[in-house]
């Protein structure tokens, strides 16, 4: 059964893969303008006069760039097919400070920003053949439909993107400004144009307590995806995650920006912290510069805040055999983020008596969520919020947890949960699911996620989220389920 919605859940094609252009060279796009920055680098949207909806317009409106290899004219004004977004397309420049200017040197460097790109992202240069080819180097992310997905990956020399004189000076080179501190080269990534991060995204809706619960579900099925790859996160925020709306307006949810990523082949996600000089993520990075008011998606650094990480990480001491485990850091981040989701301040972030530092924190100074949480959705925060790692449930069990509070209400109305009545329900749900998948273009948001949660199935995570549930109902009797409706 898992192998069917494993197959199911299989990503749209690459859009950039067309016969007349390839994409490994910045010439072949159309800029437009800025839709973000962070610490490190800036995100444009951009199109390709040869994907088909801008063909046409590309040709008319002489829109090709120019022959100064300098210079990236703006899109403005771009003709297009009707309902066809005008820059379906966004790319990522780094900014090279320290990684010198030939490819294998970029490449090399910002190695963990490659980790969630596609097979064919990095063919179109040699440097990035040999990256593939290392030994050592950074482990290749299997698709996802909850994490970002690099289609391109190349270098080129710097230009003068709309905005760059003023958004971030010092990191150009001095042949663009004379007070530049940048390398000549840098790394270009393409990706999939998102509307808005969830940051973003909260600030003009507030989701139902139904919908907030499959909001954070998806974070929970990203993350659980991550930890199967034995690839860590280590800077999940909600400046780093995107949102798009499905059909009926409700958002899915993808997660970006893998800078601080740990995604060593041999060490996994044990990362032997021998001294201070060893990089932990997001949590030794320095606030960068904010998302300028406006703009449209995209990762960017939350304001006068460090990235927050879980006790275990940001308590660690340096030695010989100290050892950090990731395998449940970025779960406890999703439990941080889901105060968010659900409607309140995230209690990691801010100044003042309110906020908790994570090196600190006592589980009983947990601001309580709103009685408008569903409970098992709340008891679940609180328990990916333990200091304590062990006592933590994985990101696969967690999600679990949300699976069954959301479509399992017949199998843990039952007193004694059976084996046979577990597997009729999940007969049921692949059914329902698969149907559902059939009858509609598009799948919903719901639909995408029971498949996820069938692909993903393991007998024993399933019990261990149906025991959880029924420990926490059994100890507050009569507590109401899941709202209904969004």
């Amino acid at each position: 059964m898992a192998a069917i919605f494993t197959q199911k859940n299989k990503l749209a094609p690459d859009p950039l893969d067309t016969r007349r252009w390839q994409g490994f060279r910045l010439e072949e796009y159309l800029i437009g303008q800025s839709i973000g920055k962070g610490c490190s680098a800036a995100v444009y949207e951009a199109t390709m006069p040869a994907l088909p909806q801008n063909l046409s317009g590309a040709k008319s409106t002489g829109l090709l760039p120019r022959s100064d290899p300098d210079v990236i004219p703006s899109g403005d004004g771009e003709e297009r097919a009707p309902g066809a977004p005008a820059f379906p397309l966004a790319i990522k420049m780094m900014w090279n400070i320290s990684a010198g200017s030939s490819s294998e040197a970029i490449f090399s460097t910002m190695s963990q920003e490659l980790v969630p790109a596609s097979r064919v992202a990095l063919a179109g240069e040699f440097g990035a053949v040999t990256y593939r080819k290392s030994k050592g180097g950074p482990k290749q992310l299997a698709p996802h439909p909850n994490i970002i997905r690099v289609f391109r990956a190349f270098t080129s020399s710097v230009p003068l993107l709309p905005g760059a004189l003023v958004d971030y000076p010092d990191v150009l080179p001095p042949r663009l400004h004379p007070e530049g501190l940048g390398h000549g080269r840098t790394l270009f990534l393409v990706m999939k144009n998102y509307p808005c991060t969830l940051r973003q995204y909260l600030r003009t809706n507030t989701p139902g307590p139904r919908l907030a619960t499959v909001m954070t579900l998806q974070l929970l099925e990203g993350v659980d995806h991550l930890v199967q790859q034995g690839i860590a996160h280590r800077d999940l925020k909600s400046d780093n995650i995107l949102v798009e709306l499905d059909a009926d307006g409700c958002p899915w949810l993808v997660i970006a920006d893998f800078g601080c990523c740990l995604a060593d082949e041999h060490i996994g996600l044990q990362l032997p912290f021998t001294s201070w000089y060893v990089d932990r993520g997001g949590e030794g990075r320095p606030a960068g510069p904010t998302v300028p008011d406006g703009s449209r998606g995209w990762p960017g650094q939350l304001p006068d805040v460090l990235p927050i990480t879980s006790e275990q990480v940001s308590t660690a001491r340096p030695g010989p055999r100290t050892v950090i485990d990731y395998s449940k850091a970025d779960a406890w981040a999703v439990g941080a983020i889901a105060y968010e989701i659900f409607g309140l301040a995230n209690p990691f972030y801010g100044q003042g008596s309110a906020h908790l530092e994570s090196r600190s924190y006592q589980e009983a100074q947990l601001p309580a969520l709103p009685e408008s949480v569903p409970p098992d959705a709340r008891q679940l925060v609180r328990s990916l919020l333990q200091r304590e790692a062990s006592k933590r449930p994985s990101a696969r069990v967690a999600a679990n947890v949300l699976h069954l509070s959301l479509w399992g209400e017949h199998i843990l109305a039952l007193k004694n949960l059976k084996l046979d009545k577990m597997v009729g329900w999940l007969l049921q749900q692949s059914a329902v699911t698969l149907l559902a998948d059939r009858l509609t273009e598009k799948s919903c948001v719901e639909t995408k996620l029971k498949m996820l949660f069938l692909a993903n199935l393991e007998w024993e995570e399933l019990c261990q989220a149906a025991l959880l549930l029924c420990s926490w109902r059994a100890a507050a009797p009569g507590a109401p389920r899941v709202a209904d409706g969004h």
